[in-house]
């Protein structure tokens, strides 16, 4: 693997004098060719051999004919590819030595190992710098470039070195005959080789060996993103292909160990044969086009193994787990599967799970992530959903026509309704022997965390930006209504629970526009409001009628926030959010820190102090409410989830902040929190830097169990104050201000929060949900 350094300093004038020795050596042997093939040879067919000399000779001369042209195909090969080589390795070589070039005039420079950061760092500037102040943006687009220019060194380098290997061969009798043309028909060569070397090993089905189903995983990895190969291996395999090989591997009955001694080969094969089949989906082409159909179509009919008889749906499911599918595809499929599923229950007489149940025959293992065994396939389409949010988006904001055959009719289903309230989830057996709803549920999050966010749910943190649209507000819009409605929609849902937070803290900057109002039902934001998703002009990214219209008002906010804290992991990842937006909040439109400050320049800083306790408040009340009625009182585990209830300010400390957004990387991994503005501020930079006690590692110990539930609530909830206090003390503390003013701001705005978080009792809070 080719590294940075390597790319800028290539010193390409071997590589070009091969080219050009090569280029000469297909001159002489194209004379060579010539000869051999008018003299050699056309000597040789005129000439009148009899006997045993006409059957060896004759036979010897053409086939030493043969080899001067196989010579000649191999050269030119070698020089085509070794001439496409260094045509990319170049320009890979110019794009870095002009990036490099191009940095100090944006205000970056670039070291040797490619690494880019500021020419001068912004806290070393003198008052009078007037030079370029790179933004995040620059830094990600200066990055992404880098290392644009070294993958594309790197994939010349991966191809080029393998075709040049083939054409050598292990045959030293004789040469290959092998014609490339250029270095991208050698790329596509060699992924139909790799695409049918894997259809070899599909064959094979599950009595493969288990260092067969390594092979196949090898190939797999090693063109998971490729296109071509992708598209190969689908079409070989064939629509119902895929299909039958995952039903065969998941059927018990047959004697294969592989489910028994390697689940994790099988784990491994799931997620990069699902990958396969998402990259292949990608494709326009006819073949895929119907192959596309084809494998919709095979959804309701029974895949028969030897001992099992799943319909297609449920195992392509389960080959949708992983990898992002095409928009359009996943949408006529689930709407294909939607459609059967309705179906098959008689429009719901019958439930999910007898509509799926195997008929006879043992339950076939489809799934090997974890979790379910695969039977009801919505869990792998929701999961396929969570990753392609336009898809997701797209799914939760439509309507499915359920007799698309009869076009009188009016016969639809909101998609959103039918899977958030009215569809009875199947139970799942788990890994574990129990049976569950929660694989359901928590890929259901998923589905909406995407459609919501605009993300996949588990997408990478570095490099994320706050990317949401109106579609995407729109179904937060239906998510609070529906789980801020009723807390039976969250706790009857097991396993939704930390998604909820999770889209909570994604829009946390609009439950704070609609918790500042003075009216529980009034749609209209709070005059000259500090907070919301809007740009310096006060324009809403959600469009113009959300300017000063709110997504939800303030007595859906206070709902939803509340019903979602009931839950230990909604409390704490809304809890570390609120006080980070706030804290950026302070930072965005509080005086900029210095010698002094006017008291009359924090109206806004205390709004945000305000709300952002409140909310907090809000929160804590709800979550002790729900562990009152949990467990009883005095319990230990009574006493163990009240000291959890502070344990949500470790998810701050080491967050990554940037590009207007920061990821919470403690126990909320994977929670994007927006910010109040693209620049991370003092505030927010001192605030993430703080220590956190571990009061839940406290709550442990003997001696604090040995304390009554009361006093333990008590001490929980003094706590949950002192940390509401952060988000005033990291902006009074963060570097500019001087002493004296710091500690005057920090006086001021502690004493601000802890009467604000009084206002949280003034609520009208949701009740706790009594589990039946």
């Amino acid at each position: 693997m080719l590294k940075f350094d390597q790319v800028l300093h290539a010193n390409l004038s071997g590589l070009k004098e091969a080219v050009t020795v090569w280029g000469e050596t297909v001159s002489k042997l194209e004379k060579t060719k010539e000869k051999a093939e008018t003299g050699l040879q056309g000597k040789a067919d005129k000439a009148d051999w009899k006997g045993e000399n006409a059957g060896v000779t004759q036979a010897f001369v053409r086939k030493t004919a043969k080899e001067f042209g196989d010579a000649l195909t191999e050269a030119r090969s070698i020089r085509n590819i070794l001439r496409d080589a260094e045509s990319e390795f170049q320009a890979a070589k110019t794009e870095l030595e002009k990036l490099v070039a191009e940095a100090p005039g944006k205000g970056m420079r670039i070291d040797q190992e490619g690494v880019v950061s500021h020419l001068i760092r912004p806290d070393s500037r003198s008052k009078d710098y007037d030079g370029p102040k790179p933004e995040v943006a620059d830094f990600e687009a200066m990055n992404a470039a880098i290392k644009a220019a070294i993958d594309r060194a790197n994939n010349a380098d991966d191809v080029a070195s393998r075709a040049l290997r083939g054409l050598v061969g292990s045959d030293k009798m004789n040469f290959s005959g092998t014609s490339y043309d250029s270095l991208k028909a050698a790329s596509k060569a060699q992924d139909a080789e790799d695409a049918h070397a894997a259809y070899e090993l599909y064959k094979k089905g599950d009595d493969a060996t288990p260092q067969e189903i390594d092979k196949l995983n090898a190939l797999f990895k090693a063109n998971q993103k490729d296109p071509y190969f992708a598209e190969k291996f689908a079409l070989e395999v064939g629509p119902k292909g895929s299909m039958e090989y995952w039903a065969d591997m998941g059927d018990p009955s047959d004697g294969s160990r592989l489910g028994v001694d390697h689940r994790d080969k099988l784990k491994e094969l799931q997620t990069n044969w699902s990958m396969t089949l998402a990259t292949a989906t990608h494709s326009t082409s006819p073949e895929m086009e119907q192959w596309k159909a084809d494998v919709i179509k095979a959804g309701s009919e029974p895949i028969q193994t030897r001992g099992t008889s799943p319909y297609g749906f449920q195992v392509m499911s389960n080959l949708m787990r992983v990898g992002d599918y095409d928009d359009k595809f996943l949408k006529d499929y689930g709407t294909g599967l939607v459609v059967t599923e309705r179906k098959m229950t008689h429009d719901g007489a019958l439930t999910p799970a007898r509509a799926w149940h195997a008929m006879g025959g043992m339950p076939s293992h489809l799934n090997w992530q974890g979790g379910g065994l695969g039977d009801d396939p919505m869990v792998g389409f929701m999961e396929g959903l969570g990753h392609n949010p336009k898809a997701s988006t797209d799914f939760f904001n439509g309507n499915i026509d359920l007799t698309p055959e009869n076009t009188k009719d009016d016969k639809k289903l909101d998609p959103f309704d039918y899977f958030t309230k009215d569809r009875e989830w199947p139970e799942e057996l788990n890994d574990k022997g129990d049976r569950t709803k929660e694989p359901g549920y928590n890929a259901l999050g998923h589905a909406l965390e995407s459609a919501t966010t605009g993300h996949p749910y588990d997408a990478e943190a570095e490099g994320l930006k706050d990317v949401r649209t109106k579609e995407n507000a729109e179904v937060m819009q239906k998510v609070v209504e529906r789980y801020g409605s009723d807390p039976k929609y969250m706790h009857q849902q097991p396993g939704i629970d930390d998604s909820l937070g999770k889209m909570g803290a994604a829009y946390i900057d609009e439950l704070n526009r609609s918790l500042e109002t003075d009216s529980d039902t009034t749609m209209e934001e709070k005059r000259d409001s500090p907070f919301g998703s809007n740009d310096a002009h006060g324009k809403s990214r959600f469009g113009d009628e959300f300017d000063t219209k709110l997504l939800w008002n303030r007595g859906d906010a206070v709902n939803f926030m509340g019903i979602v804290a009931q839950s230990e992991t909604g409390h704490s990842t809304l809890s570390a959010a609120e006080m980070l937006y706030t804290t950026s909040v302070l930072d965005e439109v509080g005086p900029k820190p210095g010698p002094t400050y006017d008291e009359r320049d924090l109206t806004d800083v205390k709004t945000a102090v305000r709300i952002g306790s409140e909310a907090q408040g809000i929160m804590d009340e709800t979550r002790m409410a729900q562990i009152d009625k949990d467990y009883e009182k005095d319990s230990e585990e009574h006493k163990k989830a009240i000291g959890k209830t502070t344990e949500w300010v470790k998810f701050g400390v080491g967050a990554v902040a940037a590009g207007g957004v920061v990821a919470l990387t403690g126990g909320a991994a994977g929670v994007l929190v927006p910010l109040a503005a693209e620049t991370v501020g003092g505030a927010v930079t001192t605030f993430i830097g703080m220590e956190a006690d571990d009061v839940a590692e406290k709550y442990e110990k003997d001696e604090l169990l040995k304390k009554n539930s009361d006093e333990l609530k008590a001490n929980a909830l003094e706590t949950g104050k002192q940390n509401s206090l952060r988000p005033g003390t990291a902006y009074a503390t963060a570097p500019g201000w001087s002493r004296e003013a710091s500690n005057d701001l920090d006086e001021l705005l502690v004493k601000y929060t802890l009467d604000s978080r009084l206002h949280g009792h003034d609520n009208n809070l949701p009740d706790p949900y009594e589990k039946k």
